[in-house]
């Protein structure tokens, strides 16, 4: 068993079988219907078938008092009123100021970052308890990015928190946030309330509802569909607790942080890494807390039209290159024999069927009911070959209803139009939603198979902040 052990984590060429792997499957599926409508067609039609007072509750829970939360910003080159908007909506926060703590994580490469930290920590003095910045130097072995700034920032705070203040670590939270993340003013005390209620605190991770909102309406149409469907789909990833894994901005504690050994350095993706790196270490017993409150940020957005679906590419490219993970998380699954079969197994492959999938169903759903028919006249002529592209149009035709739903929620959801913008820009959005399958293809299925190929080929992405206007 250790040999077989050793040879999963140690050989090279098992690891790049494994990250071929993503690339491999993505690029079948989508030929499938291809070279399959003459050998399967059958399986071809089949595949294609196939707000209370928070406070107030917290308050009553024993250990109240205790709770600190740290707030750490990652950012690298982001423009002074980004993290100024950010730092604004933590000290709008209901939870008692003085226990609320911001890091600006930043990185020592950017030469203006001390000075715009002391600009910011003027300005917030008094509004928030404390306000710290570090400075992120590259070391060697790291990979520049989120991941090793968090690391870095994190046991920075550990230090200076739990070593040298002597604050308890049994009730210090840590959120990891995007330089662009507005938090809702009520979620360090929805935080706190439910750290202290849980059962298992050192053995959860929360997450609240990321909305692409902060800039929604300044965005071009293209971009703002794309970005209410991504918002939909977030704040749908809540209620699915067996498959719901923190992203972008989410909150742990610093105890399980500490424990764990912090986030990867050698890495680019972090959140999810982060998630099934506790997940093992801690006998599946980690899971993820929604909190259903949302948290703005901003859409991809440049100066100028085409800038900014490049960005909104590059920006989906870097979301689907955390399919560089999974073979990992495969290692992890096949050695982590200790664990119940099931749960590693159930949580692992929803996310390489959500990560190996994100290129495939575009394809699958858009041209896969016509595709056996054109390319095998014979199997049109049987009765299944007839009805598959009735049923795959009656199917499409229902998804109508809920994206009509998906369109309510999301005009529902967004911030109120602001003075200067022109109503027309309602109605075009309407107009917009149809050309869906257009921008799914360019700004979805994509950017996905490109990061497939570029890890098939072993041609790796390095770390890209997406601009901020």
């Amino acid at each position: 068993m250790d040999k077989i052990r050793d040879f999963i984590n140690n050989n090279r060429r098992f690891h790049r079988l494994l990250e071929i792997l993503p690339g491999f499957v993505s690029w079948n599926l989508i030929l499938f219907p291809f070279w399959g409508s003459f050998v399967f067609p059958i399986f071809v039609a089949y595949l294609v078938l196939v707000f209370d007072d928070w406070v107030g509750d917290a308050q009553k829970l024993p250990g109240y008092d205790q709770v600190h939360h740290v707030h750490m910003i990652v950012n690298v080159n982001e423009p002074l009123h980004i993290l100024e908007r950010s730092m604004e909506a933590i000290a709008h926060s209901d939870f008692p100021k003085a226990r609320l703590i911001v890091v600006l994580a930043m990185e020592e490469r950017e030469k203006e970052a001390p000075q715009k930290a002391e600009t910011l920590i003027r300005k917030f003095s008094g509004k928030i308890g404390r306000i710290y910045f570090t400075l992120h130097p590259l070391l060697p072995g790291e990979v520049r990015g989120k991941s090793s700034n968090e690391s870095y920032a994190a046991r920075w705070i550990k230090k200076k928190l739990i070593d040298e203040e002597g604050l308890d670590i049994d009730f210090v939270t840590i959120t990891t946030s995007d330089a662009d993340s507005v938090m809702h003013p009520k979620y360090y005390s929805y935080l706190t309330w439910s750290f202290l209620s849980s059962p298992e605190p050192y053995r959860r991770i929360w997450q609240g509802a990321v909305c692409f909102y902060n800039n929604i309406w300044r965005v071009p149409l293209v971009s703002r569909v794309l970005n209410s469907i991504n918002t939909i789909w977030q704040m749908a990833q809540l209620s699915r607790k067996d498959r719901i894994i923190n992203y972008s901005t989410y909150s742990l504690s610093l105890r399980m942080v500490d424990e764990v050994g912090y986030w990867d350095t050698d890495v680019i993706p972090e959140d999810y890494r982060m998630f099934f790196k506790c997940f093992f270490e801690f006998g599946g017993k980690v899971e993820v807390e929604p909190i259903f409150l949302p948290i703005n940020a901003d859409a991809a957005e440049s100066t100028t039209f085409w800038k900014t679906l490049t960005n909104q590419y590059l920006q989906q490219q870097r979301w689907a290159w955390g399919v560089s993970d999974d073979p990992l998380f495969i290692k992890w699954w096949l050695t982590s024999t200790h664990l119940p079969f099931w749960n590693r197994t159930i949580r692992v492959a929803k996310v390489l069927m959500d990560h190996f999938f994100w290129p495939v169903n575009w394809f699958i759903v858009t041209l896969g009911a016509n595709l056996p028919i054109i390319f095998n006249p014979r199997f049109s002529q049987t009765v299944l070959g007839q009805m598959l592209p009735k049923i795959s149009s009656f199917i499409l035709t229902l998804c109508l209803f809920f994206l009509l739903i998906i369109i309510i929620v999301d005009s529902k959801s967004r911030p109120e139009r602001p003075e200067g913008v022109r109503s027309y820009k309602i109605f075009l959005e309407y107009l917009g939603w149809p050309l869906l399958p257009v921008i799914g293809f360019f700004l979805g299925a994509l950017p996905g198979i490109d990061a497939h190929t570029r890890l098939m080929l072993g041609k790796y992405l390095e770390y890209r902040v997406t601009e901020k206007v």
